[in-house]
């Protein structure tokens, strides 16, 4: 992704060595940590996430980070109440060892799904977790592309929201698609497909649909003209990819001449990448703020990095400059 007014990566060693800034990471997405660390120019911080034959989280901080600005990447991706543990532990042991502000990176911010109560004595856990976070010790959040932008009122603490629709249409400017039309899979996800179509200049169809149970979807009507175009579904979640999968089928039907589908965040789960692969979807476009093991992979599945988001953003915070420039 290309971004403005970066701070250049020349120099950037010495600069970020003066001012103690440190990065660490859990076990959830080691490998986006190593490639934020990579663009930075500095090492990974020493520390050391393990179990206990109980079960029980063991954290160990190797280096001293007394006085320093510490980013810990960490997303609460499946197994969701293990990186959360993780997450809360290193900040606990972070605080308690005089570093000067904590960030929590999270690519992807889990339990935000239950942001509201759809019925009675429903848990909002997406507050739960945005307390449990701030309980241990953090000074504020990162995160991208939150399921609901109402989240980052959940924190009382500074939260800086990253986009991924500007790293996925970068993507889609690149294939040359002639008449595309970018298609959202419910009313709820309308902002973010009128954002990727204002990138592409095209566009918006929207899929109306019902969830008669959870990770259950039911394509009711579509709004819009997709006869003879390409479609491209776009959500920032890929689940069970129930919803995609039927959102395709029926955009098929009614004429789309062929389908993509994106997301911000790779879950797939249970039975997503069977499904996936036996769709009609051309291709399937996704980020790396959910690690993507190898039995999760098919063919027409491509991941992009967010590493030079992340690594752009955590500059102008350590800097205290504007990270909202980025978008501009």
């Amino acid at each position: 992704m290309q971004v403005k007014e970066s701070s250049g990566k020349e120099g950037i060693s010495l600069l970020l060595y003066t001012k103690k800034l440190k990065i660490f990471t859990g076990n959830a997405n080691p490998e986006l940590a190593e490639e934020i660390a990579a663009y930075l120019g500095i090492e990974l911080g020493k520390s050391k996430v393990s179990y206990f034959s109980d079960g029980e989280i063991c954290v160990a901080i190797d280096e001293s980070v007394r006085g320093a600005d510490v980013f810990v990447i960490q997303p609460t991706c499946p197994p969701a109440n293990q990186n959360v543990m993780e997450l809360l532990i290193m900040i606990d042991a972070l605080k308690r060892a005089s570093a000067r502000r904590i960030c929590a990176v999270l690519p992807y911010y889990g339990y935000a799904r239950q942001d509201r109560k759809l019925k009675a004595r429903d848990p909002i856990t997406a507050k739960l977790l945005a307390d449990l976070i701030t309980a241990a010790g953090a000074h504020r959040v990162l995160a991208m592309d939150l399921h609901a932008g109402q989240i980052q009122g959940f924190f009382d603490i500074p939260v800086d929201h990253l986009l991924g629709v500007p790293i996925l249409a970068e993507y889609f400017q690149s294939l040359g698609i002639e008449d595309p039309i970018v298609v959202s899979p419910d009313v709820g996800g309308v902002a973010r497909a009128r954002d990727l179509a204002s990138r592409l200049e095209t566009t918006i169809a929207i899929v109306d649909k019902r969830r008669p149970q959870p990770n259950v979807a039911e394509v009711l009507h579509l709004v819009g003209d997709v006869k003879g175009r390409t479609a491209i579904l776009v959500d920032d979640i890929i689940d069970t990819a129930g919803t995609i999968v039927k959102a395709a089928e029926a955009l098929l039907e009614r004429g789309a001449k062929e389908v993509y589908a994106c997301c911000t965040h790779p879950v797939l789960s249970g039975p997503a990448r069977e499904r996936l692969e036996a769709s009609p979807l051309k291709e399937v476009v996704v980020t790396n703020t959910i690690p993507v093991p190898p039995e999760k992979r098919f063919s027409r599945l491509k991941v992009l990095t967010v590493a030079p988001i992340f690594g752009e953003s955590i500059i102008r915070i350590h800097e205290d400059l504007s990270v909202s420039k980025l978008f501009e």
